[in-house]
């Protein structure tokens, strides 16, 4: 589905109908990382039996619309987490349709990108661990212009409290976590957007985009390397946070340390270990 809606856009990124990058930033969410991370605190796409992987196109002449909305077969086994995607499944194919049969009464037609749209949300396991199963999601939304925007958030799910929460939810407060990370984590970040820029950044120097981001403005996903505990930690910043759209995300990885763990909230301290 991608790869057609980005053709569109690609080729019509001059049209009249264009928006603003920021205009068409979907709220809440970041964009796609261009960087990965190692492989214990990464997603990885689960293509085994059980899962869900639900797709709604539509077409008039060439305006498209075309939907996808999957998660994996860990995620069947849980009523509740299904439930809480169908129905945020149907609550964004409902409101798609309704956005892009608005735009192509309000449209012109000649003006392809203004009339296609395109949405995709795959759910992917970060980790499977006893009590825990923690997921990433990717998310693609294309509404029109030149480009669409990517993001990705993060669910964490409570095998014994029977409850979601985001990843930073885990830990005491974005502060505590980035007070815990130290230097590591602006050091990290540097060392990527040197290696992009080609250039040192001064963060003291003028420009945006060269100070380093609060984890207040991350999305924030705990990994595992030995499959019982949380022991590694993603952060990831989005186009606009760390570096213009044209850099892409950031997703820097971190081993948990002895100050990460004093970070974590004291009710979920046992999910967590110092990685070995």
């Amino acid at each position: 589905m991608r790869k057609s809606l980005f053709l569109i856009s690609f080729a019509l990124s001059s049209a009249a109908c264009s928006q603003s990058e920021d205009a068409i930033a979907p709220s809440g969410v970041v964009a796609e990382s261009r960087v990965s991370v190692t492989a214990n605190a990464s997603a990885t796409a689960v293509d085994g039996p059980g899962g869900s992987n639900f797709e709604d196109d539509s077409s008039q002449g060439e305006a498209k619309r075309e939907f996808s909305y999957s998660w994996p077969a860990e995620v069947s086994v849980v009523p509740q987490l299904v439930r809480r995607f169908e129905e945020e499944r149907d609550r964004e194919l409902a409101a798609q349709k309704a956005e892009w049969q608005e735009s192509l009464e309000s449209s012109p037609e000649d003006c392809v990108s203004c009339r296609s749209r395109g949405f995709e949300k795959e759910w992917k396991v970060v980790s499977d661990l006893p009590d825990w199963l923690s997921l990433s999601a990717d998310l693609y939304v294309y509404t029109g212009g030149a480009h669409g925007n990517h993001g990705r958030t993060s669910l964490v799910w409570d095998r014994s409290g029977k409850r979601a929460l985001e990843g930073i939810e885990l830990f005491n407060s974005p502060v505590e976590l980035e007070t815990a990370l130290g230097a590591r984590l602006c050091d990290t970040l540097d060392e990527e957007r040197e290696e992009r820029r080609g250039t040192k950044v001064d963060r003291n120097g003028e420009g945006y985009f060269n100070d380093c981001p609060g984890i207040d403005e991350a999305s924030v996903f705990v990994g595992s390397s030995n499959g019982q505990t949380f022991d590694r930690i993603g952060v990831y910043f989005g186009p606009y946070v760390a570096g213009p759209y044209a850099e892409g995300a950031y997703e820097l990885d971190f081993s948990v340390t002895a100050s990460v763990l004093d970070a974590v909230k004291p009710e979920y301290a046992r999910a967590f270990s110092v990685q070995r």
